[in-house]
């Protein structure tokens, strides 16, 4: 992926921007649009923050689709190339056929429980960590699934941008 200096991306124009950013939320353009008028950005956090705050203060829907935007963990389905890179990251393309179930039939359960799919911020994980954290929040009710998903896609945000930027 290239690397793009915070002054560069401040001194862009709209369309400049969103080629920049218009990725780092699955799907979701939107939320790198509404960011685009707060410039010039001092760090990254910062950037990110106003990123945020956006998506916090979305319409349910909004947030909804932002969230469904997200694949599932260890699909064999076409995914975005930046999915796909944070998910081989962690072994999830070289999953065992019995791990391969697993991960099926915890995404499907999770799915048919929330209606949205199970996100984590994979990046630090293992295998086993991921199936656990599915484990344990299939548990949780709908509107603490809601916020810890939006803070998991925080995470993934941030780790997206921090590699992208050069302060």
């Amino acid at each position: 992926m290239a690397t793009i200096q915070l002054e560069v991306l401040n001194e862009s124009d709209f369309n400049e921007w969103q080629v920049a950013l218009g990725w780092v939320f699955e799907h979701s353009p939107w939320v790198a649009e509404k960011a685009w008028i707060f410039r010039p950005f001092s760090s990254i956090d910062q950037l990110h923050q106003i990123m945020l705050q956006n998506v916090l203060e979305a319409s349910y829907d909004q947030q909804i689709q932002l969230i469904r935007a997200h694949p599932n963990l260890a699909t064999k389905l076409q995914i975005s190339e930046i999915s796909q890179k944070e998910q081989q990251g962690v072994g999830l393309d070289r999953l065992t056929s019995e791990e391969f179930a697993e991960f099926t039939e915890s995404n499907d359960a999770y799915m048919q429980r929330f209606e949205f799919p199970f996100i984590l911020a994979v990046r630090g994980q293992t295998k086993e960590s991921i199936l656990a954290s599915m484990r344990e929040r299939i548990h949780h009710t709908a509107e603490v699934e809601l916020a810890k998903a939006l803070n998991e896609i925080r995470k993934i945000t941030l780790f997206r941008l921090k590699d992208l930027i050069i302060e």
